[in-house]
Protein backbone atom coordinates (compact mmCIF):
# COMPACT_ATOMS: atom_id res chain seq x y z
CA UNK A 1 0.00 0.00 0.00
CA UNK A 2 1.40 3.49 -1.19
CA UNK A 3 1.96 5.90 1.94
CA UNK A 4 1.17 9.14 2.28
CA UNK A 5 3.56 11.93 1.82
CA UNK A 6 1.25 13.57 4.70
CA UNK A 7 2.21 13.14 8.23
CA UNK A 8 -0.87 12.37 10.37
CA UNK A 9 0.04 15.92 12.56
CA UNK A 10 -0.20 16.90 8.42
CA UNK A 11 -3.59 15.62 8.04
CA UNK A 12 -5.05 17.20 11.15
CA UNK A 13 -3.98 20.53 10.51
CA UNK A 14 -5.25 20.83 7.11
CA UNK A 15 -8.34 19.14 8.53
CA UNK A 16 -8.75 22.04 11.16
CA UNK A 17 -8.39 24.72 8.23
CA UNK A 18 -11.13 23.42 6.91
CA UNK A 19 -13.21 23.44 10.04
CA UNK A 20 -11.69 27.30 10.59
CA UNK A 21 -13.71 28.19 7.63
CA UNK A 22 -11.37 27.45 4.41
CA UNK A 23 -13.01 26.90 1.21
CA UNK A 24 -12.36 22.88 1.09
CA UNK A 25 -11.61 23.34 -2.93
CA UNK A 26 -9.25 26.23 -2.11
CA UNK A 27 -7.84 23.85 0.45
CA UNK A 28 -7.67 21.01 -1.95
CA UNK A 29 -5.76 22.76 -4.46
CA UNK A 30 -3.14 24.71 -1.95
CA UNK A 31 -2.24 21.29 -0.44
CA UNK A 32 -2.22 20.02 -3.80
CA UNK A 33 -5.00 16.73 -2.51
CA UNK A 34 -8.19 15.99 -4.21
CA UNK A 35 -11.12 16.64 -2.76
CA UNK A 36 -11.92 12.83 -2.58
CA UNK A 37 -9.19 12.51 -0.65
CA UNK A 38 -9.61 15.21 1.65
CA UNK A 39 -13.21 13.72 2.22
CA UNK A 40 -11.26 10.43 2.93
CA UNK A 41 -9.34 12.18 5.46
CA UNK A 42 -12.08 13.92 7.07
CA UNK A 43 -13.75 10.58 7.53
CA UNK A 44 -10.89 8.68 8.98
CA UNK A 45 -9.00 11.74 11.48
CA UNK A 46 -12.19 13.78 11.89
CA UNK A 47 -12.52 15.15 15.51
CA UNK A 48 -8.52 14.04 15.85
CA UNK A 49 -5.54 15.88 17.45
CA UNK A 50 -2.67 15.18 16.62
CA UNK A 51 -1.48 13.20 18.82
CA UNK A 52 -4.55 11.43 18.81
CA UNK A 53 -3.63 10.20 14.76
CA UNK A 54 -0.37 9.27 15.46
CA UNK A 55 -1.77 6.67 18.05
CA UNK A 56 -4.47 5.56 15.84
CA UNK A 57 -1.77 4.77 12.90
CA UNK A 58 0.54 3.07 15.60
CA UNK A 59 -2.66 0.82 16.47
CA UNK A 60 -3.46 0.13 13.33
CA UNK A 61 0.04 -0.72 12.38
CA UNK A 62 -0.33 -2.98 15.38
CA UNK A 63 -3.23 -4.73 14.41
CA UNK A 64 -2.07 -5.53 10.97
CA UNK A 65 0.77 -7.35 12.35
CA UNK A 66 -1.10 -9.15 14.93
CA UNK A 67 -3.10 -10.34 12.15
CA UNK A 68 -0.72 -11.49 10.21
CA UNK A 69 0.60 -13.77 13.32
CA UNK A 70 -2.98 -15.02 13.57
CA UNK A 71 -2.60 -16.31 10.22
CA UNK A 72 -0.13 -17.47 10.10
CA UNK A 73 -0.48 -19.69 13.37
CA UNK A 74 -3.92 -20.71 12.00
CA UNK A 75 -1.86 -22.23 9.26
CA UNK A 76 0.73 -24.12 10.80
CA UNK A 77 -2.31 -25.20 13.19
CA UNK A 78 -4.12 -26.56 9.69
CA UNK A 79 -0.99 -28.52 8.57
CA UNK A 80 -0.27 -30.06 11.88
CA UNK A 81 -3.80 -30.94 11.77
CA UNK A 82 -3.92 -32.59 8.92
CA UNK A 83 -0.55 -34.23 9.04
CA UNK A 84 -1.77 -35.99 12.02
CA UNK A 85 -5.07 -37.28 10.60
CA UNK A 86 -2.81 -38.83 7.44
CA UNK A 87 -0.95 -40.98 9.97
CA UNK A 88 -3.41 -41.98 12.39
Amino acid sequence: MRRSRFSEEQIVGVLKEQEAGAATAELCRRHGISEQTFYRWKQKYGGLEGSEAKRLKALEEENARLKRLVAEQALDHQMLKDLLRKHW
